[in-house]
């Protein structure tokens, strides 16, 4: 505990624009010298150039993990939490956002600046309300002090961020999902500014700037925007209401949420908050909105602790205190943060422990721990990281060799790449100022915190720039201001072959219902400009929704899994009951319609496709049928959708069970539609033409298929498989309906077992091979016959196979009759 502990202490809780950092900065500069902690490095900057304005830039210090900037006269200090210097005294200190003790990454500092920061004369502790309960367990001397909102926070409802009103900030929790609503912005409104923790001070004022002077009506935020950045906001928009807090992805509590929605209003100006989901995950709740609204957010329970001054005596020392337990109920141990993480990885090497032999050591090594994973590398590349730097320090004159240290920061002199690269480089750049504001670590530590923070401007003007070119049309947001609120006055023209222009400016073409942007048209026009012609558009969609419904059949036409409407995709084949029945989905460029229009068009592709699938696959559609007839019994159905799952196609192995439950009626009920239940295979001939063979396949989502004359293929050629309609027999695949006549006519040619030799004619002249025909014949339940060598192949019938004898059929009187039968077949 400070020696200042006995000062005045004063709480000052309430909801946000509440002026309590006002109030603080009001307050320190009212004393000879002063100091506020803060929760971002961003808010500590903004509150230094404030105090800089009004006591000049030689009383002023800004002390963060990157950035310092002590003067030898300074009297007031600007800090982050982690890096307020508690050994120095002045007559005023305070602590912004103290509520952030509950946080698990960060809380153990804010608690031990709760407990241990006091002002020589006072002491000011900014927070939440719900932070009462603690400062009363904590901190009893505590004279706490409510502030009420100066003006009011409602829900104004889920609004699409085409709806949402200007000067509106936008939250979304991950920077991948800010780019996103940004792009989407600039697209709709023209752009947006950018704002994220991990930006640097002089990218997040530029872009702030820009916002604030209305050359963007948006801004796209992390949850930085909820610890006291002051900005003219009207309205609060949430993106998500979940978040990764380095551990989980969980939903925001109700403290968050309030913290956040509350940048909405300044001073005394009403301010609204809301969603972009208006059900789902992403919605308020009618609880949650109640809470905000009246600012009742949930008190705290616990604050996170950690010893603040740790023991240095040896490493084991220092991690044993580090994870001691907090005496007070109130207080949980904080969870293993990164640098105690780090610490226990360099406490397994040896060599670390072998310089750390002193207690100025082991607390130089916990300096070098404290390095931030600015990259967010994760624990063990950082910890890689940190133990080189150490490695430096403990050696030698204990300074980082100026050679590594130009070598690196000199590779992020480069101001190329997109955001993404930009950002990586700052965050790289920010490890190394980190490094070069540690005056004993570097040999000329004043040059190199001005070579780094060089480097660090030039870098965050690139990211300006770049964001500034990815996410604002300065066009888009001028035109849209040029029409105001009455964007129908926009000529807006739709050609006959669906070409679009606004102004003469050719934005595209509408496909269907679908927009194509042309080429030479920037995405932020062709969505500024169509939604400021919404309600031609309209019109249009309404026209071509009721020609979709009215489509003649030549409009329409299967391709793979799609349905094509003059040529667009207008929807998508589902799995559905079976194969003939599958669920049509409207494509979703459909949304446009309203419900009724919708509708019609659904009625219409349903009813196009059974008439196609009746039309072209009469045995399927007759199989369907059989699936939902009840007199047809529970063996015949069984069947029926054995063979739809297959496109009308089964082993007879496979369906083995299934055919021996079959009566008469059954097996003649299959023979009429069309289906054959051949020696090895159920098959329907005329699901093997060209036309119903290319229709089934598009039904099966199947591969090309073989040619279409094709009755024999080589056993690795397309579609050589029982799938398309091929039985593979060693290095050949055979048409299913041939091996099937070639079944017949062996069974029709063999006399009980002797050995008889079937005529070949019809296997050799389609081009079967010796090898072919023997294991087909194999198949078949025939073995071969020893005799002589010259003599034909004879075979025997040994009755070997599962399989029944087919049924005398009409066979031609030969084997070339037959196979000119089939190839006209």
């Amino acid at each position: 505990m400070s020696q200042f502990a006995r000062s005045p202490v004063t709480a000052v809780l309430g909801p946000t624009n509440t002026g309590k950092t006002h109030l603080a900065v009001e307050r320190m500069c009212g004393h000879a010298s002063g100091m506020i902690g803060f929760p971002l490095r961003l808010l500590a900057r903004e509150v230094y150039d404030r105090v800089v304005r009004m006591k000049g830039p030689a009383e002023v210090a800004l002390i963060t993990g990157e950035e310092k900037i002590l003067p030898s006269k300074a009297r007031w200090f600007c800090c982050t939490a982690e890096s307020m210097p508690l050994e120095r005294e002045t007559a005023f200190v305070a602590l912004d956002e103290a509520q952030l003790g509950a946080d698990p990454e960060r809380g153990h500092v804010f608690t031990d600046r709760l407990l241990r920061a006091r002002g020589r004369e006072e002491t000011m502790i900014l927070g939440s309300d719900s932070l009462r309960p603690m400062l009363k367990a904590l901190v009893p001397e505590a004279e706490i002090v409510g502030r009420p909102r100066f003006s009011t926070l409602s829900y104004a409802g889920a609004k699409k961020l085409s709806r949402l009103p200007r000067r509106s900030a936008i939250v979304a929790f991950s920077a991948e999902e800010v780019y996103a609503v940004a792009e989407t912005l600039r697209r709709l409104r023209g752009g947006a500014a950018v704002v994220m923790g991990a930006l640097s001070p002089r990218t997040r004022n530029a872009q702030v700037a820009m916002f604030q002077a209305g050359e963007v009506d948006y801004l796209v935020a992390t949850d930085a925007i909820g610890m006291g950045l002051n900005m003219d906001v009207h309205h609060v928009a949430f993106a998500s209401l979940h978040k990764f807090d380095g551990r989980r992805q969980r939903r925001l509590t109700i403290a968050e949420m309030a913290q956040i929605a509350g940048r909405a209003g300044r001073h005394q100006k009403d301010g609204t908050f809301g969603a972009l989901h208006e059900e789902g995950p992403s919605a308020f709740t009618p609880e949650e909105v109640l809470a905000i609204e009246g600012h009742q957010v949930p008190r705290l329970e616990h604050l996170y602790w950690r010893e603040g001054e740790p023991d240095f005596d040896s490493i084991d020392a220092l991690i044993a205190s580090l994870e001691r337990k907090p005496e007070d109920e109130v207080l949980h141990a904080a969870p293993q943060a990164t640098d105690l993480a780090v610490l226990k990885r360099l406490s397994e090497e040896s060599w670390v422990r072998d310089r750390v032999r002193h207690p100025r050591m082991v607390a130089r090594l916990w300096a070098a721990c404290g390095l931030p994973d600015f990259r967010k590398l994760g624990v063990d590349p950082h910890a890689r990281f940190v133990g080189r730097l150490f490695g430096h320090l403990s050696e030698g004159r204990g300074h980082v060799p100026h050679q590594w240290f130009a070598d690196e920061i000199q590779r992020l002199d480069n101001m190329g790449g997109d955001v993404e690269t930009l950002a990586g480089r700052i965050a790289a750049a920010r490890s190394w100022a980190y490094i070069a504001h540690r005056a004993d670590w570097l040999e000329e530590p004043a040059h190199w915190a001005e070579r780094t923070r060089a480097i660090e401007e030039k870098l965050s003007d690139a990211l300006h720039a770049s964001l500034t070119q990815r996410f604002v049309d300065k066009r888009t947001t001028v035109l849209l201001r040029q029409i105001g609120a009455d964007a129908s006055n926009l000529p807006v023209t739709i050609g006959p072959e669906g070409e679009v222009s606004v102004e003469e400016h050719p934005l595209g073409t509408l496909e269907g219902f679908r927009f194509k942007v042309a080429a030479e048209a920037r995405a932020g026009d062709k969505r500024m400009l169509l939604a400021a012609a919404e309600k031609r558009l309209a019109g249009e969609y309404r026209r071509r929704g009721s020609a979709l419904a009215e489509a003649p059949d030549a409009e329409l036409a299967q391709v793979g899994s799609a349905i094509h409407w003059r040529g667009h995709d207008v929807a998508l084949l589902k799995p559905g009951a079976n194969l003939v029945r599958p669920r049509v989905q409207l494509d979703r460029a459909l949304d446009v319609l309203d419900p009724q229009a919708k509708a019609a068009a659904q009625a219409r592709l349903e009813r196009w496709f059974g008439e196609r699938v009746a039309a072209d696959l009469p045995v399927l559609a007759k199989l369907d049928a059989i699936t939902r007839e009840e007199a047809a019994g529970a063996p015949l159905r069984a069947l029926a959708n054995a063979l739809l799952e297959q496109g009308g196609l089964l082993p007879r192995r496979a369906a083995g069970t299934m055919i021996e439950g079959l009566d008469g009626p059954a097996r003649h009920r299959l023979r009429t539609i069309g289906m054959t239940i051949g020696t090895l295979d159920l098959f329907a001939p005329a699901l093997l033409k060209p036309r119903a063979a290319a229709r089934r396949r598009a039904l099966m989502g199947l591969e090309q298929g073989p040619p279409d004359a094709a009755v024999v293929l080589p056993r690795d050629a397309k579609g050589a498989d029982l799938a398309h309609g091929f039985r593979p027999f060693g290095a050949q695949a055979v048409r299913v309906d041939l091996v099937e006549r070639i079944a017949r006519a062996a069974h029709e040619a063999r006399q009980g077992r002797k050995p008889f030799a079937p005529d070949p004619a019809l296997a050799t002249s389609i081009g079967l091979k010796p090898e072919t025909i023997a294991r087909l014949m194999a198949q078949l339940g025939f073995r071969t016959a020893r005799g002589d060598a010259d003599a034909p192949q004879r075979w025997i019938w040994q009755g070997l196979t599962p399989l029944a004898k087919p049924k005398p059929a009409a066979v031609p009187g030969n084997a070339f009759a037959a196979l000119a039968a089939l190839r006209n077949g």
